[in-house]
């Protein structure tokens, strides 16, 4: 059964400065085939945390261990935060509304050991997954449609609705026993259990044993656990998020390569970090792969930077330190016929190298989405506002991105603009009162000048006060 999912709201409470924020990601102005969010705010008003949620939900969907930094995201006036995401999922041509909430709470580590380190592990924070809700579009016996619940753990049974559990899984005590074991094992290492391989392999059983009926509950039964297996190879194969730590790697003198290539056959996807700062052996495997993403990546990178390719350089084989075969590689840039080490390229063409194999499939695959924390850094603002204008106009897929360049408010469509506001109970608006031949960039400004909208998107500084803290700043170390 072919499948398609896209995120069409997220609703944040209680996570790192945001109380509370909800942010459809539909361009409801017009109907384009690709989804494109760019969500704009001054520094410290709630751009990263959006990126954040969505790390949270791939993590989720993957069943891997949520990171103990999640649980410093808890907003400090809070015991938990709860996360709500809302997808259309397409099975076979037919769009399902479906709704998946996340409760985090923070998770003391004991440890009662006699180490050097022990004070700290006692105070240490893990991040715990509390409940799961899942939801989708059901009709009652009265022929209305409603968002049913179909899994919510946050019970003392495996999940609720009973009715639910009877259908998916069954009443067989030894698979109860089973998943109860596999949830508490879940909350324990802070994974998903509604997406946990357990739980999945469990409803694949009770439909492989109904799969020859064709009444009604059967055909429920199937369509839930598509529906649930479309939200996994989303998770796994589909949804890719780019945060700063991408750029640090940059920083730290390797160059990222995220990406997903489909061959005839099958398909890669994964991040390659390869050292930039001398020659390096990786596996031979990786050397065919990094070949194959920076080919693919190369048709466009001499379009956008005109006459510019990347090519990867092969020094001759070497054994790896654990015996299996490796290449001896350099990261090279080609300008004019000249060849020079990728290390000495800006750190702007990087960022580029770094992300454009997946931009290259944002715009051909609907499939796809992709969410990039300062998609501008380092970006000269012009080519961004460009590559922007291209994706939204006449791509596919999904692009979620947070910047502080402006630029592209004047070249794609303000259904794909958001803003962050000053005010931490409604993070996210969208600016009212915009007319068709407003200037989205300079309504912008003026707003933080006037102060028109509900909420300040804003908040304005002084500079005459600026000046003086500098100048006090700079007699209190004798300058």
């Amino acid at each position: 059964m072919e499948s398609n999912v896209r995120i069409t709201n997220i609703s944040i409470r209680n996570f790192k400065n945001v109380n509370r924020g909800e942010i459809s990601l539909v361009n409801s102005r017009k109907n384009f085939k690709a989804s494109v969010l760019g969500l704009y705010g001054q520094n410290g008003s709630g751009k990263t945390a959006l990126i954040d949620a969505l790390e949270l939900l791939k993590n989720a969907l993957c069943e891997f261990e949520i990171p103990d930094k999640f649980a410093d995201y808890i907003n400090v006036d809070s015991d938990c935060s709860e996360i709500e995401y809302s997808f259309d999922v397409a099975l076979d041509e037919t769009v399902y509304p479906v709704m998946y909430r996340l409760t985090l709470m923070r998770d003391i580590v004991q440890d009662n050991g006699n180490s050097e380190s022990a004070i700290e592990e006692r105070v240490r924070c893990k991040a715990k997954v509390s409940n799961e809700v899942l939801r989708c579009q059901t009709k009652t016996p009265g022929g209305k449609l409603r968002m049913g619940r179909i899994i919510d753990t946050g019970s003392t049974a495996v999940f609720v609705p009973k009715s639910k559990y009877d259908l998916l899984v069954g009443g067989n005590k030894e698979t109860s026993t089973d998943l109860l074991v596999s949830k508490k094992l879940s909350q324990k290492t802070a994974k998903s259990f509604l997406f946990s391989k357990d739980l999945l392999n469990a409803i694949r059983k009770k439909y492989s044993e109904q799969s020859k009926t064709e009444d009604e509950e059967s055909k429920e039964l199937t369509h839930y656990l598509a529906l649930i297996e479309s939200l996994v190879k989303f998770g796994n194969s589909e949804l890719f998020v780019i945060n700063t730590a991408n750029s640090g790697l940059i920083s730290l003198n390797a160059q990222p390569l995220v990406f997903k290539i489909q061959g005839k056959k099958t398909g890669t996807l994964g991040t390659i970090a390869v050292p930039i700062e001398e020659p390096s052996v990786i596996p031979e495997e990786m050397f065919h792969v990094t070949e194959a993403v920076i080919g693919n990546m190369n048709i466009v990178l001499e379009k956008i930077v005109p006459g510019l390719t990347i090519a990867v350089k092969d020094l001759g084989s070497q054994l790896m330190p654990n015996g299996s075969a490796g290449k001896r590689i350099e990261l090279v840039s080609k300008k004019n016929s000249k060849e020079i080490p990728l290390k000495y390229e800006s750190e702007g063409i990087k960022k580029i190298v770094s992300i454009l194999q997946l931009l290259v499939v944002v715009y051909n695959q609907k499939s796809i989405t992709v969410a990039i924390d300062e998609l501008d850094s380092g970006v000269f603002e012009y080519l961004l506002g460009e590559l922007l204008r291209i994706i939204s106009e006449k791509g596919k897929g999904q692009l979620i991105f947070t910047s502080h360049n402006l630029r592209p408010l004047e070249t794609i469509d303000r259904g794909f603009v958001a803003f962050t506001t000053t005010n931490p109970d409604n993070r996210y608006i969208r600016l009212a009162n915009v007319k068709e031949n407003n200037n989205l960039r300079d309504f912008y400004y003026r707003d933080i000048i006037l102060g028109e909208q509900d909420d300040a998107v804003y908040d304005l500084t002084n500079n005459a006060e600026i000046a003086l803290a500098f100048r006090e700043a700079g007699e209190s170390i004798g300058s």
